[in-house]
This record gives C-alpha cells, structure tokens and sequence, in this order.
C-alpha cells in the first residue's frame, strides 16, 4: 500500500509542478485571468487562473496510471460493488465541473448556470452508484424512504462541498491550502478505517497535484487555480469522502468529512445565512460578497500571509479533532479541543498584536522606499 501511496503522491506532484508554468501562459492567451475590478478582490495586478488545468493534470494522470497497474496487479478489483462503472460516473461529473470551471474562467457565466451543471455532474455521479447509503435514521429507514432521503443527501452533500471549496478561495494559496489539510486528514481516516484502496489512491493523487501547485499559488502568487481548480477540488472531495466511509455504518464514521470540512462547510452556510438578510430573498444568493471569513481578516490588518496561516491551523484543527475523534472517542476528541481552546485563549492577544506591529513596520518600510 505505501508503495502505491508514494507513487500517486509522486507523480501528481511531478505532473502539476511542470505543468502549471504552462497554464499559466495559456491562460494569457485565452484572456483568462483575474482582474482586481472590486473590493472582493485581493490581488492588486491581473492573475492568470487556469492553473486548476495542472492540478486535474496531475490527479488524471496519476489516479489512471495507478488504476491501472493495480489492476493487473491485482489490488484492485474495479469488478467488486460495480466500481468500475461508479468511477465513469465518477469521471463524468468530473469533466461537467472542469468544462465548465474552464468556461467562467474564460468566459464569466452566470452562476445559477454553473449551480444547474454542478447539480447535473452531480446526478451522474449518483446515477453510477456513488450514493450515500449508511445513514439510517429512524421512520426514514422504516417507512422505506431511505434511499431517496440518502439520494436528496448525496446530492446536497456534492454539490454543498463544491461550491464550499470554491467560496473560501478568495486568498493567494488559501483553498489549495485548506484541500490539501482536509485531503491528508482524510487520508488518515482512510487508513485507520481500512478503506478501500481505490479511495486511498485517489485523496493522494489529489494531495501530491496540490502540493505541486501551491509554490505558484501560496503568497506571492503566480497564478490562481480559477473556477475550474475549485469547483474540481471540492468535486472530487465529496465523492472521494464517500468512497472512504462506504465500508463502514457506524454515524461516527460518517460524520468525520463532515467535520474535516467544517471550516468551508461553516463559511459557506454563514454566506447563505448572510446574503438571504441582507438581500431579503434567495436570489441574495448568488451575489457575491466581501464578508466572507478571510475578507474580514484582511479588513481586520492582517497580510494575505497571516490570513491563510491561521486559517490553516483553524482547517488542521478541524482535521485533527476528527482523527482523534475515530480513533480515541469522544472524550479525548474534546479534552484536545479544549485545551486547545485555552491554548490560544491565553496567548491570542499577544500573537495578534506582534503581527499587526510587523505589519506596520513593513509599511513604513515600503513608504520610506517608494519616497527613495
């Protein structure tokens, strides 16, 4: 197994770190790049942002070269629970998301367009097989409405995770960042819950892909990863979190991507809540806005840096309460997280406040400069 872990890891790195230079300059020639036109916008100098193309590059070609070596090798059975056809639907859905990530990038779309293709992406997906089906609750599993309850869940939940990741990417290496903590917390749980391999081979293509695009991505940025990056991250890991807790029936279990996500999941819920009070209907929706958690810290005086750093550790944290969660119970899972709380507690003030004084110190650097 490790060695399969390594090799998906490798050569989705390797794939995306070569390729990304590349998206870059063809997102110029396509015109596809960011603009800062509003105040949602923290980048100040137009960003090409294609550079979601070498992240799916890399996952593609390291989830199809494994697939199929573990195939002949015979460590996979694609045959076994119909995955083989799971993994079209799986691909299908992908290549709706990705053509049309790729088009608003090139082409603004409106955005009930792009919810109707993640919402069609998302029924192929489910239409292969790829369905929640672990959660029985009570009159639901009794009256016999399970499986369109599981289904109207499946749905929300792929669809609720996508547009989550592409909503927290409004920093330089911010959504590439919180993917790659949410995917490598996974992982663990993959492997402490004896998921299947096919889940295990695909949350660490997706892992190496990231890590070969954050250089590019992480502040200063050299590209953006775009709606074709995002909404693909987010895509891939509701599916790739069903596939991992599809063995395994206790809530427990099922609960933990749930919380693994929970700092997109939270932001996301927070913009809808926001957004209906603001624009006193649902159409409020789909507005954007600059309330966002991240554009509050920015607003707050911290750098692009700080922002993503602490919001890194929110994600880990997140991460990890899940993994001691499953793997030692609840009563630890909370002791950790309020030690943690009183950990920050006490010293938050202090951390803070050295931050906004490098801050300032590096303005006046730069005044005192630009008057040079």
């Amino acid at each position: 197994m490790w060695g399969d872990i390594a090799i998906a890891f490798l050569l989705a790195f390797i794939t995306s770190f070569i390729i990304t230079p590349k998206t870059i300059v063809l997102a110029r020639k396509l015109g596809a790049v960011d603009s800062p036109k509003d105040e949602r916008r923290i980048n100040v100098v137009t960003m090409p942002r294609l550079g979601g193309l070498a992240v799916i590059s890399g996952f593609i070609v390291s989830v199809i070269y494994l697939l199929i070596m573990s195939t002949i090798e015979g460590k996979i059975n694609l045959l076994a629970n119909s995955y083989n056809i799971k993994l079209v639907g799986f691909f299908a859905g992908m290549a709706i998301i990705v053509v049309t990530g790729f088009i608003d990038d090139v082409k603004d779309i409106p955005a009930l367009v792009k919810l109707l293709m993640q919402t069609i992406a998302a029924v192929v997906c489910i239409a292969s097989g790829v369905i929640i089906d672990s959660v029985k609750i009570g009159f639901i599993e009794e009256s016999g409405l399970s499986n369109i309850f599981n289904i109207v869940l499946t749905l929300g939940w792929i669809v609720g995770i996508t547009n989550a990741i592409n909503l927290i990417d409004g920093l330089d290496g911010l959504s590439t960042g919180i993917t790659i903590i949410s995917s490598v917390s996974l992982l663990i749980i993959f492997a402490l819950n004896g998921s299947i391999m096919l889940s295990i081979i695909l949350i660490t293509a997706l892992i190496g892909a990231l890590v070969g695009f954050l250089p590019y991505n992480y502040n200063p940025a050299k590209t953006f990863i775009g709606d074709s990056g995002s909404n693909f991250l987010g895509y891939v890991l509701s599916v790739i979190s069903i596939f991992g807790v599809a063995k395994t029936y206790t809530a427990i279990v099922i609960i933990l991507p749930l919380i693994v996500l929970a700092f997109p999941v939270m932001d996301t819920l927070f913009a809808i809540a926001r957004r209906v009070i603001k624009g006193k209907s649902l159409k409020a929706i789909f507005k954007p806005d600059s309330g966002h958690l991240h554009h509050k810290m920015i607003k707050k005086g911290f750098t692009q840096r700080q922002a993503v750093l602490i919001l890194y550790a929110l994600s880990a944290s997140f991460g990890i309460f899940a993994i001691v969660l499953m793997q030692d119970g609840i009563i630890k899972a909370l002791s950790f997280l309020l030690v943690l709380i009183v950990v920050i507690a006490l010293g938050y003030k202090e951390v803070i406040n050295h931050m906004m004084e490098e801050n300032k110190k590096e303005k006046q650097l730069l005044g005192e400069k630009s008057k040079q």
